[in-house]
């Protein structure tokens, strides 16, 4: 029996490292065979600031995923997120040499290399182009121009865009560790996998994945994603805040705000009250929960109001943009309690907590349906698309053996597309090829 092919996602996170492995069942759902987490200490709001530590974190969390499953782990897919992230609108067009001949594969690819040509500022690199919508000919809202006549094809595409060096420094972190890179991908787009469904994407979502040093956001309307962005602020800010305003100490702040905490300051009684042991013979501290919950408050208010902000930047308010399935909250921020009554009482939309258990096989444990790991699972998921792909390829190359057929075998659509995001794999590859 050939050896079942897994997939492995590895979510380099601020305050965590987590390397999930996993594989499809017969139902098409994910099962998680192997999981690894370490605290992760050379991060910091998404960008690698202290390499050493970064490359220790991440054999620690392999490690402890590869003792779990039994199995060694070569190739990773990894997530990117980090404050020097931004996106932007763009279109562009081609016009095509000979009209009489339907749109293929290669005119779009020819597109969207065009728009990889764009010029960014210094020390900038695209890392997505995601088309939105084409026009043939001026004809719009068209989402699959493949097959289609025309002379003049145009496009929409919602650019990523990340700084080199915070890409390539944790492409560096990666290699040292002893893993090959097999993709990299936008954290919140991994969140999105995991936690929305095709409906919400249609309706109209904003999912807002609240991590550790970094909140992201993404917005998906008619099942097309519409606008991303990083806001350099998360869970590990309130903490700060607690522990400057209750003059205690980091770990203290963490555990205060994870079991006690809450978003809403209406909820806590002024009597309840909670001692902190003092620190090496000094005496206890006593903080009220109101006290507590009022600093966490207003911390998060000021998180939710700078997502607020983009969200209303990509026109929400317009009749035609309006996210009808309201808002998704995921991440290991988004499990404060009452925060889903405070997000819909700040922004008017419904809310709910997205978990990345309905794409995982029924018997997941507990732990890995937690929305603190739904950019692991959207990374598993990634990787496990990206091995289906390339056995279909090795599957085609088999059957045809004649180059010139080849092309005609390729799988079509969205799974052909995927070399959007290999094209970037590939140049940091040969990248780090060179810098050796």
């Amino acid at each position: 029996m050939e050896q079942q092919k897994f997939s492995v996602g590895l979510d380099i996170g601020t305050t965590k490292i987590v390397a999930m492995m996993g594989r499809e069942n017969e139902y098409k759902k994910l099962e998680i065979v192997g999981i690894g987490k370490s605290k992760s200490l050379g991060v910091h709001r998404g960008v690698v600031n202290n390499i050493t530590q970064t490359i220790q974190s991440i054999q620690q969390a392999v490690e402890d995923a590869e003792a779990l499953s039994g199995q060694k782990i070569n190739e990773v897919v990894v997530g990117i997120a980090g404050q020097h992230i931004r996106s932007l609108q763009h279109s562009d067009y081609i016009t095509r040499s000979n009209a009489d001949e339907v749109i293929n594969e290669e005119d779009i690819d020819k597109l969207i290399n065009q728009v990889y040509k764009l010029v960014m500022l210094p020390g900038e690199e695209i890392i997505h182009v995601l088309p939105q919508e084409f026009k043939v000919d001026g004809q719009a809202e068209i989402t699959e121009p493949i097959g289609m006549y025309g002379g003049r094809l145009e496009a929409n595409f919602h650019v990523v865009v990340g700084q080199v060096s915070s890409i390539r420094n944790i492409a560096r972190c990666v290699k040292s560790a002893g893993l090959e890179f097999g993709g990299i991908t936008l954290e919140p787009l991994a969140s999105s996998d995991a936690v929305l469904n095709q409906e919400e994407k249609e309706a109209g979502v904003a999912l807002i994945d609240i991590g550790g040093g970094t909140t992201d956001l993404a917005i998906f309307k008619d099942g097309i994603i519409r606008h991303t962005a990083v806001i350099p602020f998360g869970g590990n800010i309130i903490t700060e805040d607690i522990k400057e305003g209750c003059s205690i100490i980091e770990k203290q702040a963490e555990l205060l705000k994870v079991k006690f905490g809450s978003a809403w300051p209406g909820e806590n009684k002024e009597n309840e009250i909670v001692s902190i042991p003092g620190l090496r013979g000094r005496e206890p501290k006593e903080i009220t929960l109101k006290n507590l919950s009022k600093i966490i408050h207003a911390r998060v208010v000021e998180i939710i109001e700078q997502v607020y902000v983009e969200i209303k930047n990509y026109g929400h308010e317009e009749q035609k943009k309006k996210l009808i399935a309201g808002i998704v909250l995921t991440g290991g921020g988004s499990q404060l309690k009452h925060l889903k009554q405070l997000v819909e009482y700040i922004t008017g939309m419904d809310t709910r907590i997205g978990y990345p258990s309905e794409n995982l096989a029924g018997d997941s444990n507990q732990e890995t349906t937690s929305p603190m790991y739904a950019t692991a699972v959207g990374l598993v998921m990634k990787a496990a698309k990206e091995n289906k792909f390339q056995e279909i390829e090795q599957e085609v190359s088999v059957e045809v053996g004649n180059e010139e057929e080849e092309a005609v075998m390729t799988p079509s659509t969205s799974d052909a597309r995927r070399s959007i995001f290999d094209r970037f794999t590939e140049k940091l590859k040969e990248f780090l090829d060179n810098a050796e």
